[in-house]
């Protein structure tokens, strides 16, 4: 039986997968309507077509358009999957870091920014810019983050100099009870453009970096927060370890 609470989608997709392993879904049978399973488990619609993608991914089901989610297999495809793989992991991923806020701002974001932040040009936000350091507050930076959130959110900003070291999707958490379900990270090459980044790096500008955005979404797969960073390319990589995943 589903959990009283709302599930995440991961719970949603290893419970189907258990019981398509264990025979209550034969091979060849349609599994319950995303409609019906919206009402089993209590959630929304994109948490169950998360999960139903995570149980075609690994190759238990197909799904086709007018026909439905159709059981292929009762045991999940040879894969291969990041031990960096929850939610939980990528945050205290994140907290691992000394940050110094350097200003705190509402902002019409132009658009190369509208770009990564999957909005309009001249949308406004709440921008948060920190610097990243590995180590004491006088080491080198590795980075630096801007944290966009919804303008509405405002009072975030005195909670976040108060308290630096705390994430701001935790701030957001605490005080509007508004949870990270799900994380998009995307990771790419790019360069050091502004200038007063670059200065606080301590790089030219047009230094070679790595650039990684972030989208933070809730339970109905609405963005709450984005986060844009810029590492240059000689002081952060990203790492994982990938591990066999058998059925």
């Amino acid at each position: 039986m589903p959990s009283p609470t709302k599930p995440h989608h991961s719970d949603i997709s290893r419970h189907l997968t258990d019981a398509i392993t264990s025979g209550h879904f034969a091979v060849g049978a349609l599994l319950p309507t995303e409609l019906e399973l919206c009402e089993h488990y209590k959630t929304s619609r994109h948490t169950v077509r998360a999960a139903l993608a995570e149980l075609q991914r690994l190759g238990l089901v197909s799904r086709r358009k007018n026909v439905g989610t159709r059981v292929e297999a009762t045991k999940p495809r040879d894969t291969f999957r990041p031990t960096l793989a929850s939610v939980d992991d990528l945050v205290h991923f994140g907290t691992e870091h000394l940050r110094q806020v350097q200003s705190i701002e509402e902002v019409a974001v132009p658009a190369l920014v509208a770009v990564d932040l999957g909005c309009a040009s001249g949308a406004r936000w709440l921008r948060i810019s920190s610097l990243r350091l590995d180590g004491g507050a006088d080491s080198e930076p590795i980075g630096w983050t801007d944290v966009y959130v919804d303008p509405a959110y405002a009072d975030i900003g005195e909670l976040v100099r108060a308290s630096p070291e705390t994430l701001v999707s935790s701030l957001i958490a605490e005080r509007y009870d508004r949870q990270i379900a799900e994380i998009h990270q995307d990771v790419r090459a790019d360069t050091v453009k502004d200038p007063a980044m670059a200065r606080a790096l301590r790089v030219a500008q047009g230094a070679a970096a790595l650039k990684i955005v972030r989208r933070y979404m809730d339970a109905d797969g609405q963005t709450f927060e984005v986060s844009v960073s810029v590492h240059p390319a000689d002081r952060f990589s990203v790492s994982m370890r990938l591990q066999r995943s058998v059925g």
